[in-house]
């Protein structure tokens, strides 16, 4: 790639990633603090976002494959049955989180995902880290801990349920599902690896959708209370619209930037742009930090930083090793 090209398609992938996922991240915390109608109803299904997500990138996807022509040696389609488990019932977690804790809380507790993929990349995978990289989970580990000793009122007040020790539970189990996740598709990927981003995103949202479908629609009343609910309220049908299209547009954003400029330029931008997803939701929503919650945000997003420049030296290293 020349340089002049470089030059406008990062600044592009930059603005996609940020427009998409902050805006998001707007909508997600409207939708779990927003009284909807003259009674003030609660939105009811904050767990069934992530099927409605996983439906909507599926569609997204599979119409983007069919314009590209087959490569031989993808992964077949039942490949991502089993992380698609841990990846529906993950995000679900986080989302449900918000009850109980608000969306900052939530956006730092879920950033410490490189902690539980740690321990199952140790576990399951058997790797070694460094101990730059055991100094950044400890940053990490000590901002959240800081963070949750104590939050503002006003920021609790907005909670359909205050209950941070069950929110964080639920954070962390969407953290070590996520780990799981990433662990087993680390194992698609090796296994089969001519397979690419937006296979993976297709395949992957196919067994989510399938398994939301059948939660909803089957095994509970979940689908037809939250059709109800948006037949009743559009405005909140709105909201999960645009929330479903910024993910689909924003994964998509997130593989070309990974495919042009690599992992660690796409976790340096996503790291950076959840720290002003937690600016924009004190800003936007007036959800107010204590002053010990911000060196908090600062511990965490230090430690997530020191750990990006950390990797891009060591693979500049083994590049030129090799």
């Amino acid at each position: 790639m020349t340089d002049a090209k470089a030059a406008w398609q990062l600044p592009v992938c930059v603005a996609g990633i940020y427009a998409s996922y902050l805006t998001q991240g707007l909508l997600q915390e409207n939708l779990s603090v927003k009284k909807y109608g003259l009674l003030g109803d609660r939105f009811p299904e904050l767990k069934a976002l992530t099927g409605t997500q996983a439906i909507t990138c599926f569609v997204w996807a599979g119409l983007l494959l069919l314009f590209q022509s087959k490569k031989k040696g993808q992964a077949p389609f039942t490949a991502y049955w089993k992380p698609a488990i841990s990846n529906s019932i993950g995000p679900a977690c986080g989302y449900e989180a918000l009850r109980n804790i608000s969306y900052p809380a939530q956006v730092l507790a879920k950033s410490c995902k490189m902690i539980p993929v740690m321990i199952m990349g140790t576990i399951l995978g058997g790797k070694r880290y460094g101990s730059l990289e055991y100094l950044c989970a400890g940053l990490i580990a000590m901002g959240i801990s800081l963070f949750a000793k104590q939050s503002s009122s006003a920021a609790a007040s907005k909670l359909v349920a205050p209950n941070a020790p069950w929110g964080y539970f639920l954070c962390i189990t969407n953290l070590l599902l996520d780990g799981y996740t990433n662990a087993e598709q680390d194992e698609v990927q090796k296994r089969y690896r001519a397979t690419s981003p937006l296979h993976t995103m297709c395949f992957m949202n196919f067994w989510g959708g399938l398994y939301y479908s059948a939660y909803l629609f089957l095994l509970s009343n979940s689908g037809s209370h939250l059709i109800s609910f948006c037949r009743q309220h559009p405005s909140a049908a709105y909201d999960v619209f645009l929330f479903c299209m910024c993910g689909a547009i924003g994964q998509l954003f997130i593989f070309y930037t990974i495919r042009t400029f690599g992992s660690l330029v796409n976790t340096l931008i996503c790291t950076t742009r959840k720290f002003f997803n937690i600016l924009l939701s004190v800003l936007w929503h007036g959800s107010p930090l204590l002053p010990q919650q911000w060196v908090a945000v600062v511990l965490v997003f230090s430690g997530l930083l020191l750990n990006t420049i950390y990797k891009s030296r060591k693979t500049k290293l083994v590049k030129k090793l090799n």
